[in-house]
């Protein structure tokens, strides 16, 4: 989402680094440009302003301390502006009430409404262990209940089914009934999407307002309209006096200016970044975390939360195992690709490893899920004795393998090839002991080669 911004912040530190003393004329010039790269990123006029104004007082007459350079310290001063601007801190879901908790969904239609209620349940359930039911208020869009329905069965969450022709006030009164007499946590309520400016619907939402009485109004707003959203925003505030806001799509090819805009205008924290159409694409926001990701300076602690969420650790134990032994096998190989698969796709990963992102700049890193994909489809297309014993393999089975994974024969060498390579590393760890192991000596890289290769070089 902050591509184009990072690329531009990389540039400017690079300019600034090895001098002695930052003076008025380097930094107006930097200024500049930073002043260039926001409106570029579509972030408000005002915020853009405020900011470098900033981040100018506070870098004029930097000198080098001991071995940090000014550049260094004008690095410290975005990054401490960045989190500043977004917020300083994760504000958190406020659900401390007598249960249920009632949480508002509002926002425009083609948001991502539906969705986001979904994927907020599921979090719900797995990070706080709530009990959540939802509700669909959505009486004008055909088949928006069935919609809600059908995420929360994905979700693992009940939800209320009321008549698709009711009253949407007559729907939140019994939902707050049910919630109470079901003995819920938390109540989700999916409001219709409408326009800021329909103001028969917002006075609707006025009214639901009042019959479920919310501990938390979220507005749920799409990151690719940008500015629109920061507009949407102050008027839905206005109206409803928000308590947050999720950004939706900020996988996309979102620039960036709302997230850096709404908090400045509206006073309103984002509470959660969604992406993609999975249940599971929900985090919540961050604001340092996603700084020092747009300085290029990675995201280690989302990268070890995401692991420990997602990694199955009793199957990363008897690979340690299967390791020490030196008993690794294709069928260990594929266990990891499906371990790494869970995380998230190869560049939101590299995105969140220090210097990765500026060590792979210009490759496509979308090319490594789908060779990650190629190599998985290889080595299911082998047989159980295949994958536990590689050696089997001669140049027919080579053929019916390339064959049932739509590959090649070459590429189905390169894979046999690379996974001996592993097993080697493999054995030399196994001489290590567990101890060796979980210090960390000589760690292998589990999956290799899955990212683009430079133009020219083959599969």
């Amino acid at each position: 989402m902050f591509e184009n911004l990072t690329d531009r912040f990389e540039a400017l530190f690079k300019k600034l680094r090895g001098q002695s003393t930052l003076t008025e004329d380097n930094i107006q010039e930097a200024m500049r440009e930073v002043r260039v790269a926001l409106l570029e990123a579509d972030v408000n006029l005002e915020v853009v302003r405020a900011f470098i104004d900033r981040v100018r007082a506070k870098a004029v007459g930097l000198r080098t301390v001991g071995s940090v350079t000014p550049g260094q310290q004008v690095i410290k001063v975005v990054h401490d502006e960045l989190v500043h601007l977004m917020g300083e801190s994760n504000a958190a879901l406020n659900l401390a009430t007598q249960p249920p908790a009632v949480v508002m969904m509002v926002g425009l239609q083609g948001s991502g409404k539906t969705t986001t209620t979904g994927k907020l349940a599921r979090w719900l359930r797995e990070k706080d262990n709530k009990k959540s039911l939802l509700v669909s208020l959505d009486v004008y869009r055909p088949a928006a209940m069935e919609q809600l329905a059908t995420v929360a069965g994905q979700a693992g969450v009940d939800v209320v089914s009321p008549r698709p022709d009711g009253d949407p006030l007559d729907i939140a009164s019994q939902a707050v009934d049910q919630a109470v007499n079901g003995g819920y946590d938390v109540l989700l309520v999916d409001t219709a999407g409408r326009l800021h400016v329909d103001e028969e619907l917002m006075i609707e939402l006025d009214d639901i307002r009042t019959i479920v009485d919310p501990v938390e109004i979220l507005l749920v707003a799409d990151a690719m309209t940008g500015q629109d959203a920061v507009t949407v925003a102050e008027a839905f505030n206005r109206r409803l006096d928000l308590t947050g806001v999720v950004l939706t799509k900020t996988d996309g090819d979102a620039r960036g200016g709302a997230a850096l805009s709404i908090r400045h205008v509206t006073g309103k924290p984002i509470k959660f970044l969604g992406t993609g159409e999975k249940l599971e694409g929900l985090e919540p926001f961050h604001p340092d975390r996603l700084a020092s990701r747009i300085l290029g300076m990675g995201d280690v602690v989302t990268l070890v939360e995401t692991a420990m969420a997602k990694v199955d650790l009793e199957q990363a134990a008897r690979l340690q195992d299967k390791i020490t032994k030196s008993a690794f096998t294709l069928e260990d190989f594929l266990e990891q690709l499906g371990q790494i698969k869970k995380m998230g796709s190869m560049g939101d990963l590299m995105e969140m490893i220090p210097g990765v992102k500026q060590a792979l700049k210009g490759q496509d890193l979308s090319m490594a899920d789908g060779q990650m994909k190629r190599v998985e489809a290889i080595i299911l297309s082998m047989t159980r004795e295949e994958r536990r014993k590689h050696q089997v393999i001669n140049a027919s089975r080579k053929r019916r393998i390339a064959m049932g994974s739509g590959t090649s024969v070459q590429e189905v060498n390169r894979v046999l090839k690379q996974f001996v390579q592993m097993q080697t590393m493999m054995k030399q760890i196994g001489k290590m002991g567990k101890k060796g192991f979980l210090r960390g000596r000589g760690m292998p890289n589990i999956a290799p080669n899955l990212l683009p290769r430079p133009p020219g070089r083959p599969f």
